[in-house]
């Protein structure tokens, strides 16, 4: 790790409140980041939310170790199309492209957490969910999955409570709306939750609730 890294100690939990974080202007005009755990400045494994200003852009560039992004707000383009709020992207290993945004926008991304046989590109538009019955009354759409990485979009209805349950490989959250709930915390709208593996805890919710989860892709 070099003295620009954050967030990398993978046995550590992490919550992070974005609501309460300053944007930190990128190398691009007008593309902002609000940082959550990075190897260094500019490469290597990160995760933060972007915000694109109306006709911001980045120059082309590759991605080493794959880059996923969920579009939270606005729509997010490169040559190859547009992605409206709700889009979920894949760009596999070795992979290139040229993002910007007319209108702008903001964004989730991981960068360069990808295994190197994980090669699928994925574009699922919002329209194109297929949400399925959960444990409870959960709803799912799954997302991913490769080699024990899982990550899926899950709908809470208000008052649901979950079983008390083990993280192996880990778990990430993002929540995308509501209040996510565990005997830890509260975890508003725009909060990022990291837990490590084997980790446990016993999550509800008390009003509706919606999040990005991923679970099998930390160090064991």
């Amino acid at each position: 790790m070099t003295d620009q890294s954050l967030n990398l100690d993978f046995e550590k939990s992490v919550v992070i409140n974005a609501n309460k974080q300053k944007w930190v202007a990128s190398p691009a005009a007008g593309v902002y980041r609000k940082p959550f755990e990075r190897d260094a400045a500019e490469h290597g494994r990160a995760t933060s939310i972007v915000r694109f200003g109306a006709g911001a852009n980045f120059k082309t560039h590759t991605h080493p170790k794959g880059e996923e992004i969920l579009v939270l707000d606005g729509v997010f383009s490169d040559e190859n199309g547009d992605y409206p709020a709700g889009t979920y992207l894949r760009h596999p290993p070795g992979s290139s492209h040229a993002p910007h945004s007319k209108e702008g926008c903001v964004i989730f991304v991981k960068l360069d957490h990808f295994h190197a046989d994980d090669m699928q590109r994925v574009i699922i538009h919002p329209e194109r969910r297929q949400w399925r019955q959960g444990i409870g009354n959960l709803k799912v759409v799954s997302l991913h999955e490769h080699l024990g990485e899982h990550t899926a979009l899950v709908k809470w209805p208000a008052n649901e409570h979950f079983q008390p349950h083990q993280h192996w490989g880990g778990e990430e959250i993002l929540v995308l709306e509501g209040e996510f709930c565990d005997e830890h915390g509260q975890y508003p709208q725009g909060t990022w939750i990291r837990s490590p593996h084997l980790s446990k805890h016993n999550p509800f919710t008390e009003q509706a609730t919606l999040i990005l989860v991923k679970v099998g892709h930390l160090p064991e």
